[in-house]
């Protein structure tokens, strides 16, 4: 069900959570400007499913003290953000929260989408860095599935590889997995 807002004046962060849970949009806060974009379509849930059990196995299979979570609430000092993924300490997530601390995230993966791809691909990167979040992943769809994988460095991120269809990848943070990304949204 769609939600009509009535709003004046700046976002805070308590007036985005105080929202009325609404599954088919997304709401973010960049700023104090409320930003909507609608919920993932079905390729996109299918890879970030994907995604998230093997990053959930591999993280099982080393004993990372982690939890895996799709589109949970990550209050930044610049608002709050909705990323499509994040690996977060398991201890910041023991007392289920409705947002994650951004000390506890180690890792935010954003799967781009047709209607988002500048934020996916400029805005939440540039955040995700002023935060000082280690690691950042981006699944690009089209030609084929392709994982470009960042790591943080002096502020910014920086490219560390790119996981390329048909191919295995072999990373190891924030933790070991192996990964080909041509799977993850093939039907």
């Amino acid at each position: 069900m769609s939600v009509a807002i009535d709003h004046t004046g700046p976002w805070t962060v308590a007036d985005v959570l105080a929202l009325p849970e609404d599954r088919t949009m997304r709401y973010e806060l960049l700023g104090e400007s409320l930003v909507m974009s609608p919920a993932p379509g079905v390729r996109h849930q299918r890879a970030s499913f994907r995604l998230h059990v093997a990053l959930d196995a591999a993280a099982r299979a080393v004993g990372a003290p982690v939890e895996i979570l799709e589109g949970v609430n990550v209050v930044l000092p610049s608002g709050l953000v909705v990323p499509d993924l994040v690996v977060a300490d398991a201890g910041a997530t023991a007392d289920d929260p409705v947002t994650v601390d951004i000390e506890a995230v180690q890792l935010v993966v954003e799967l781009v989408s047709p209607g988002n791809s500048t934020m996916d691909r400029k805005v939440k990167p540039m955040l995700y860095a002023e935060a000082a979040i280690p690691h950042f992943w981006r699944l690009e769809f089209d030609p084929a599935p392709m994982l470009a994988i960042y790591e943080l460095q002096g502020g910014r991120y920086v490219e560390r590889t790119t996981a390329l269809s048909g191919a295995t990848t072999h990373l190891d943070a924030p933790f070991s997995i192996a990964i080909d990304p041509a799977g993850l949204a093939r039907q």
